[in-house]
């Protein structure tokens, strides 16, 4: 491919060289950027457990469970022999229920079990009062990866298509005959027709503070009926609480369609086929390889992953922060750390000045901005301590695998219906320190930066400050502006949902909201449209992000800005399936890669006057159309 100028495709003319070379590997969707760093971290602690389960030697009880777990799914000639039996108990208890009274009977052990609801319940903070806890009601999810999909016919049928041809294989190895199998086959399938009618769309999910629906637990009852859902309540938490909290009253509005005593045979069926590919992930090796042919399928990946990288991505899962601890305190440097942690507050307060000079914003706004930025917490590297769930997570070696996973999901769903009416712990962290990704918290107004993602090309002591501000500087910009974007500026510096704008301000800033959405409007990919909606508020991170980094290097005496905009697309360098491209359009809620690295910088002045850039290239944009919003 003939080199492409800078000034007509940043993303290609920084990457189209590493792009040519890379190899996506069977099992992969992709390579480049986070994912290759997530494979460097990933091949450190495999060596790393392989060396404790080697030696019996652990840093702690936590690890120590870790490789118990990591060692189960590598006997891969247990699980063989095992096959499908450990699971076999658990569909038969689907299979017998008999009906709605049958099903409400045994409802508190079906919750707790993680078994296939009609409805999903859980304990998370109230986001009007981030020191409370609250009951939270949803629908389930449906088979295709966003409803969107069902209302076009032909990927509808194509899709489910692949799915049928999966489960159709694993449904094979049950002890049910073959017109059984066609039964819950085709129950399956009406009833996921149903949920998709009554369940949000991706894009309405991105909006999450409308998720926040409070509701008399009365109402909720009368609604969900048949469900006996006051006594279920009164089971798990010892009484019922006066409100729950409604994620989709539209799913709740139409519940009764999808579950009563007529359709309670298609939701029996539903739950059986559910729960068996579920469980493939933890049954024999062939099973596992069954059930993950469709998601593979949707993303392009050829093959299961092996089974050492499938053991420590399991057991690094479910103890996420002992081993993000292991990995921090053992990998990150302390001169790293306090670097790090000067930049985020010579970012915090370059944001400040920023807001201060706002045209959008009233004084009184800005005052209360100004508070925001100002009580944000910063998470960096790893926690000082482990959550005491934890503490009771204690591997059952003498389980089939299937059966000590869903003991351990068990557990760590009742210490968070526990939780219901204790404060909650503003200490905790959204992401391991293994994690190759960064975080705001808007419930918390926190920021989150794991240890993983702190190494090159996002950040490196040795790489220039220009390179370093065009990569974990904008990450960290991007994850402040997440407090003010159309989702996270709903919330206040308590993190509660509070509008605490006036007026005229939220009409100044859902202009420039549309703005930014008109931006990505249209756009059409080689592998398809943009929703320029689903992504805004990565889009309004991305720009404050770069917004403010941008002004940081003005006051520089050796800053480069090429080094800044290059390093800015290195970190989005990306080779993709065209499958998972074309998934990601509709599931993601940020812009795919090559946009994150184009656009964003058409907005800046700095991009014109580094490289040039005129009327005459393509990434120009007229200075009427510019967005920069903090």
């Amino acid at each position: 491919m003939e080199k492409v100028r800078i000034q007509d495709d940043l993303f290609h003319y920084v990457n189209q060289e590493w792009i040519d070379q890379a190899v996506i590997p069977d099992d992969k969707p992709s390579v480049g950027g986070f994912r290759d760093l997530d494979e460097d971290v990933e091949k450190i602690l495999i060596r790393d457990l392989n060396e404790m389960c080697e030696k019996e030697v652990w840093p702690d009880e936590y690890l120590e469970n870790a490789c118990s777990l990591y060692q189960a799914v590598k006997d891969v000639k247990r699980r063989n022999r095992e096959g499908i039996r450990p699971v076999l108990k658990t569909l038969s208890g689907i299979r017998k229920l008999t009906g709605v009274a049958h099903f409400n009977r045994n409802l508190k052990e079906m919750v707790l079990g993680g078994l296939p609801l009609p409805f999903e319940i859980d304990v998370d903070t109230d986001m009007k009062d981030t020191d409370r806890h609250c009951v939270m009601l949803q629908g389930p999810g449906t088979i295709l990866p966003d409803v969107t999909y069902y209302k076009n016919p032909q990927q509808k049928e194509q899709m489910l298509a692949l799915w049928s041809a999966m489960a159709g294989a694993v449904l094979k190895k049950t002890r049910l005959d073959a017109e059984e199998q066609e039964r819950v086959m085709q129950d399956t399938l009406r009833f996921d027709e149903k949920i998709a009618g009554l369940v949000k769309s991706r894009e309405e999910w991105s909006e999450y503070a409308k998720a926040y629906n409070p509701m008399k637990t009365r109402t909720v009852a009368s609604q969900l009926k048949p469900v006996r859902f006051r006594k279920l309540l009164t089971d798990l938490f010892g009484e019922a609480p006066e409100t729950v909290i409604v994620a989709d009253p539209r799913f709740l509005k139409g519940f009764s369609t999808l579950f009563n005593e007529e359709t309670f045979e298609e939701y029996k069926n539903w739950a059986y086929m559910t729960a068996l590919l579920d469980a493939t992930t933890y049954l024999s090796e062939e099973l596992r390889e069954m059930g993950g042919r469709f998601s593979r399928a949707l993303m392009g990946v050829l093959a299961p992953s092996p089974v050492e990288k499938f053991a420590y991505r399991l057991a690094s899962g479910v103890y996420a922060e002992p081993v993000g601890l292991y990995y921090g305190r053992k990998y990150f440097g302390e001169e790293a750390k306090a670097d790090i942690i000067s930049l985020v507050g010579e970012i915090l307060d370059k944001y400040k000045e920023r807001i201060r000079a706002n045209a959008i914003l009233s004084e009184e706004t800005q005052a209360k901005a100004v508070k925001k930025l100002s009580t944000m917490k910063v998470c960096m590297g790893y926690p000082d301590r482990v959550r005491e769930e934890y503490a009771l997570m204690g591997y059952p070696k003498d389980l089939p695998l299937y059966q000590a996973v869903s003991t351990l999901k068990r557990i760590r769903k009742e210490y968070r219906f526990s939780r219901l009416g204790q404060k909650v712990d503003r200490d905790q962290w959204p992401m391991p320190g293994h994690m190759v990704n960064a975080a705001y918290d808007p419930f918390r107004n926190s920021i989150t930066f794991p240890a993983a993602i702190l190494q090159a090309p996002f950040y490196s002591i040795k790489q220039s400050r220009s390179q370093n501000l065009g990569g974990i500087g904008a990450v960290i910009g991007h994850e402040i502006s997440h407090a003010f974007d159309n989702n996270g500026a709903l919330f206040d510096e308590k993190g509660n949902l509070n509008n605490w704008w006036t007026k005229e301000d939220s009409r100044n800033f859902a202009k420039r909201t549309k703005a930014m959405v008109r931006e990505f409007e249209g756009i059409e990919l080689p592998w398809g449209k943009v929703n320029s909606t689903l992504i805004v508020s990565e889009n309004i991170a991305d720009n404050g992000g770069m917004a403010v980094t941008l002004d940081i290097m003005k006051g520089m005496k050796d800053a480069s800005y090429e080094e800044y905009f290059m390093n800015w697309a290195r970190v989005w360098c990306e080779k993709s399936k065209p499958e998972y491209k074309q998934i990601l359009l509709t599931v993601d809620v940020h812009a795919p890669n090559l946009l994150r690295a184009n656009m964003q910088p058409r907005n800046f002045d700095e991009w014109y006057e580094t490289f040039k850039v005129t009327k005459k290239d393509k990434m120009y944009l007229a200075p009427s159309k510019r967005v920069v919003i903090w």
